[in-house]
């Protein structure tokens, strides 16, 4: 009785693991955040279930963007070992299948976000969705090592969207919360390449490791680092925080340059993957910090 309900699971989590699931989960935090910030102090039951709706339609398209990615990538994606599980670059989901889906997605995100919350999340949200999914992968990806630095303006607009959701507008706050994330964004996507260099080079895409080398590599991505400590102090000096996110900000801040100080002078795959993951906890930390500065101060 139970055999054939065991394809249809299966099926169900292979679209699943197209949205890629905690890379959703992080763009739907950052936009939280953004949320949270444009309401001062506690919100209302109003402005809390606006933030529901606005987060259930984020997500959706989020996830539509990245089952695209996952479509448009899939040569590139059975090439690699970070990737080649995924059900596009397996065949275990047709080319039309994956369409279909991230249409779906699109089409149901982006009518909530316009009933139900308001047409300028909604048409920002989409231009997020266009600009990761086809101006990103489509057209920057394969064609320049800037392809992270120019594309991370995509990844950078979910505290935006959060904002637009709560205040109908666009902020100075939101485009603080813009310009970290953004800075953050090549830093962060530099230190896996590194490691996985090998990897970008058999798929044929220009990252930056592959066309510039190592060594440059660790260069930008310290030099980067400095900007982003700027950015992150940014909050604080407009009087969007108080001195808890600004000691947070810092402490997390110096960490991730002593980590890009140490793999500049002294190269490892080991170093690579914990700055990696230590950019991870950096902006997940940063930006928890701001939410519990918002409501203690």
């Amino acid at each position: 009785m139970n055999a054939p309900l065991t394809p249809s699971m299966s099926t169900w989590r292979q679209y699943y693991a197209l949205t890629k699931p905690r890379v959703v989960q992080l763009i739907v935090f950052c936009a939280l955040i953004g949320m949270v910030l444009a309401v001062p102090g506690v919100p209302s039951w109003v402005e809390l279930r606006l933030g529901l709706i606005a987060c259930a339609g984020i997500w959706l398209v989020a996830g539509a963007a990245a089952a695209f990615n996952c479509l448009i990538e899939k040569t590139i994606d059975s090439k690699m070992k970070r990737t080649a599980w995924r059900p596009t670059a397996k065949g275990e989901l047709s080319d039309r299948q994956a369409l279909v889906f991230s249409a779906v997605l699109c089409a149901a995100g982006s009518a909530i976000l316009y009933e139900a919350v308001n047409p300028l999340t909604m048409w920002l949200t989409f231009a997020t969705f266009v600009g990761y999914a086809v101006i990103y992968t489509v057209i920057l990806k394969p064609l320049t090592p800037q392809n992270i630095v120019i594309g991370g303006a995509s990844g950078a607009m979910p505290p935006v969207l959060g904002w637009a959701a709560m205040t109908g507008d666009v902020g100075p706050e939101a485009l603080i919360l813009f310009l970290i994330i953004f800075l953050w964004t090549p830093p962060h996507f530099w230190a896996l390449a590194l490691y996985r260099v090998e990897d970008y080079r058999k798929s044929g895409l220009p990252m930056l490791p592959v066309t510039h080398g190592n060594e440059f590599t660790r260069l930008q991505i310290l030099l980067y680092t400095f900007i982003l400590m700027a950015s992150c102090l940014m909050p604080f000096i407009y009087g969007m925080s108080s001195w808890l996110y600004l000691s947070a900000a810092v402490v997390l801040s110096l960490g991730f340059i002593g980590y890009a100080w140490a793999l500049w002078r002294e190269y490892s795959d080991e170093l690579a993957r914990k700055t990696f993951r230590f950019s991870l906890i950096h902006l997940s930390v940063l930006f928890a910090a701001l939410l519990v500065d918002h409501y203690l101060y």
